[in-house]
């Protein structure tokens, strides 16, 4: 029955979810027109990332209307890229896209993606950010650093201004779920496969309700984990600060040698004082570093699963499991808020 379901789903939509109660109706709204009127069959894959408000249960009253939309409950907050990975691994589709909830991200242009995939014959079809004017200066100015600083660290091949909005053949999906990716930033990893790709431009539009879910703090982690993952420039940098202090120490002893030699008196205990502060936190910096890659192979090596899917509403209805012996409820699933 699995390989029926792939064979006859076309297209697959694949949106990370977390706390977006107040956009979802809009979302549907806009969403289910576009994708009817495709003529295929599709499903649309919400990943509720550990919401703590009402996302899960407006899904579910949506979905007794909307027999396409599959419901898909991660146990805890994952974040975004584990819960964009739940869904792509979950996702049946022979296309699949995957959509941010808050609408900046135009649905519309889900038809010209499937379009110009099937007619350029390409794997990956981009969602690039022609206007980002609807953004604040400083979101702007931050993006604008970010993929100057990843196409010299990744590599010329990374899209400027290319998101999570993206189409994906069925065959990008299976590398990608192959791959022992722990924590994968999508817009690195996806062009560094080297799939056949093209772009689709659309303006990009203003938040549709709720609040952002990529503070400053979300986005400077985003830059780490792209740097750490895809570029050994940290362990460059600690290199470079390593030699520059053991030159400086040369230049230091070369000096000592000289004051002592024309019998000048220096204050030993400054020049010493200073050396070990120079010497000491050039050490710290490199041992943090190294920490943090070291980190990564722990983690790694553990193998811990980066999400943990509580419920798919493909699967079996709430109280209802697929052998027919009762399961969790639908109160039990959304959660009790009091």
């Amino acid at each position: 029955m699995e390989s029926d379901v792939l064979r006859k789903t076309i297209l697959s939509v694949v949106i990370p979810m977390f706390n977006e109660t107040a956009v979802i109706p809009v979302l549907v709204a806009r969403l289910r027109p576009v994708l009817d009127a495709l003529g295929v069959d599709y499903e649309v894959v919400a990943v509720d990332d550990g919401s703590r408000d009402d996302t899960v249960s407006v899904l579910f009253d949506h979905g007794r209307d909307w027999p396409q939309l599959r419901v898909l409950r991660l146990r805890r907050n994952s974040g975004h890229q584990a819960a964009l990975t739940a869904g792509l691994h979950r996702a049946v589709g022979q296309w699949v896209v995957s959509l941010d909830a808050d609408l900046q991200d135009p649905p519309e242009t889900i038809a010209e993606m499937l379009r110009v995939a099937r007619e350029d014959g390409v794997d990956v079809v981009y969602g690039v950010r022609a206007d980002r004017s609807t953004d604040t200066i400083f979101k702007r100015n931050t993006a604008r650093v970010y993929y100057w600083l990843m196409r010299r660290l990744v590599g010329a091949d990374l899209p400027a201004q290319a998101g999570d909005f993206r189409l994906l053949s069925r065959d990008v999906i299976e590398v990608l779920r192959r791959l022992p990716e722990r924590a994968p930033v999508y817009r690195l990893l996806v062009p560094s496969l080297g799939f056949p790709s093209a772009e689709v431009r659309y303006d990009r539009a203003a938040r549709a309700a709720g609040e952002t879910k990529y503070p400053l703090r979300r986005m400077v982690a985003l830059a780490w984990e792209s740097t750490a993952n895809f570029s050994a420039a940290p362990l460059r940098l600690a290199t470079w600060l390593g030699m520059s202090s053991f030159l400086l120490c040369l230049a230091l002893i070369v000096f000592g040698m000289i004051v002592h030699v024309s019998g000048a008196t220096i204050p030993g205990w400054t020049s010493m004082f200073v050396a070990v502060l120079l010497l000491s936190g050039v050490q710290l910096v490199c041992l943090g570093l190294l920490g943090e890659y070291v980190g990564r192979i722990y983690a790694t090596v553990q193998n811990r699963p980066a999400f943990h899917v509580g419920f798919d509403s493909r699967d079996e209805a709430p109280g209802q499991a697929a052998d027919g012996s009762r399961t969790q409820s639908l109160d039990s699933v959304v959660g009790v808020r009091g």
